[in-house]
C-alpha cells in the first residue's frame, strides 16, 4: 500500500494554497507536514483524500486512481479533520459506531465493539455514552482519533491531531498513530508540535503552499516539491 500525489495543487480562484507537489509516500510509514497556519497544511491533507475542491494533479492509492472523494473512502483513505468533524447530537460512542456501519463488512468485530476498544486505546472509556457537546475539546479530539483509528484505513491522514491534548494523551495518540503505520497504513499528520513531528519517520514543510523536505525518508527515491 503506498500514496502517490503527481503535480497535485489546490488553487481557490485566484489563490494558490498549495503548488503543484509530487510525494511518493509507501506504506508504514509516518510524513509530518509542518507550517505556520494559512501555509496549506489543511488544503493538501484535503487534496489527498479529494475533499478539496478545486484540487488538481493525480492522487494513487496502491496505484489506484482517486478522482473524487468517494474513489478516496473506497480505497480506504481515513481523514481526522482539524476541528474533529464529530456530530455533536451523537454520543462518544455513535460517531465511531456510525461510519464503521457504512463500511463493508470484514472485520470480526461488530461495531459497537470496535468503537468501545477504540475508546478504550484513547483513554475515553468512562465517555462512551456522553454527547459530544458535554465533551472537552480535548476529549473531542481524542474521540475524533479514536473514531479514525477504528476505520483501520490503508491511509491515515490526520489533521493537528495533537493540538490540545496535554503530554500524556499526546504520546499516546502518536503511540496509536505509529500502530497503525506498524500495520501496514500510510500515516500523514499536519502538525505544529514539533514533538509529534519528531516521532515520524520524514518531516517536511509548508511554507506559502511549497513544500520542501526537511528529513527525507531514509533510503527511500521519494520525490517532493514544488514543480
Amino acid at each position: 500500500m503506498s500514496l502517490v500525489l503527481t503535480d497535485v495543487e489546490v488553487r481557490y480562484a485566484d489563490h494558490v494554497a498549495v503548488l503543484p507537489l509530487s510525494l511518493a509516500q509507501p506504506a508504514g510509514t509516518m510524513l509530518a507536514v509542518t507550517g505556520p497556519s494559512g501555509a496549506g497544511k489543511t488544503s493538501l491533507l484535503w487534496a489527498m483524500c479529494r475533499a478539496a475542491e478545486p484540487a488538481y494533479g493525480e492522487v494513487l492509492v496502491a496505484g489506484r486512481p482517486v478522482t473524487e472523494h468517494q474513489d478516496a473512502l473506497d480505497a480506504g483513505v481515513v481523514l481526522i479533520p482539524q476541528g474533529n468533524g464529530l456530530a455533536r447530537v451523537l454520543t462518544a460512542t455513535e460517531n465511531i459506531v456510525l461510519p464503521l456501519t457504512a463500511r463493508p463488512p470484514g472485520d470480526a468485530a461488530s461495531p459497537t465493539d470496535a468503537a468501545i476498544a477504540a475508546l478504550a486505546a484513547v483513554g475515553m472509556t468512562e465517555s462512551g455514552t456522553h454527547l459530544v457537546e458535554e465533551l472537552s475539546g480535548g476529549q473531542q479530539q481524542r474521540v475524533a482519533v479514536a473514531r479514525g483509528i477504528a476505520l483501520r484505513g490503508a491511509v491515515l491522514l490526520a489533521d493537528e491531531p495533537t493540538s490540545e491534548l496535554d503530554a500524556t494523551n499526546r504520546d499516546n495518540v502518536l503511540a496509536l498513530l505509529r500502530r497503525e503505520a506498524d500495520r501496514g497504513a500510510v500515516v500523514v499528520l499536519a502538525t505544529n508540535d514539533l514533538d509529534a513531528a519528531g516521532v515520524c519517520d520524514a518531516l517536511a514543510s509548508l511554507h506559502e503552499g511549497v513544500l520542501d523536505w526537511v528529513r527525507p525518508f531514509p533510503a527511500q527515491a521519494t520525490t517532493l516539491g514544488a514543480c
